[in-house]
């Protein structure tokens, strides 16, 4: 598979539920992501940050890639993404985002988010 194809099968699984799974089989033990709240490194602190949001939703209503396109000679693959859900707290909130992944093999070592904080 090519980098674009595997970033597009974590969305796919993410859109199936399998949105742990996912970053399991696709994220590097030295994984570093990056965004406007913060930084974190490790494969254990970056999953136990994911768990964090999903405990923090109660009902998710759509995710959509928007847009996506890849540098595959040097495992680089940016994607727009959209995703409409509602959180514990009563807050329904539709989260747009760009993300740029780097990839080394089968496995996202980088991954730095960008949107509007707040």
């Amino acid at each position: 598979m090519t980098y674009k194809e595997k970033a597009q099968d974590i969305y796919n699984q993410i859109q199936q539920g399998n949105i742990l799974g996912a970053f399991d089989q696709y994220y590097a033990e030295n994984v570093v992501m990056s965004e406007p709240s913060g930084t974190r490194e490790g494969k254990a602190a970056c999953r136990a940050y994911e768990e964090q949001f999903l405990n923090s939703v109660q009902e998710f209503h759509g995710l959509e890639v928007k847009k996506i396109g890849s540098d595959e000679a040097n495992g680089v693959v940016f994607l727009e993404t959209a995703m409409d859900v509602t959180f514990k707290d009563g807050n329904r909130v539709n989260m747009e985002q760009v993300s740029v992944q780097q990839w080394e093999g089968d496995q996202i070592v980088n991954e730095r988010f960008y949107y509007q904080n707040g």
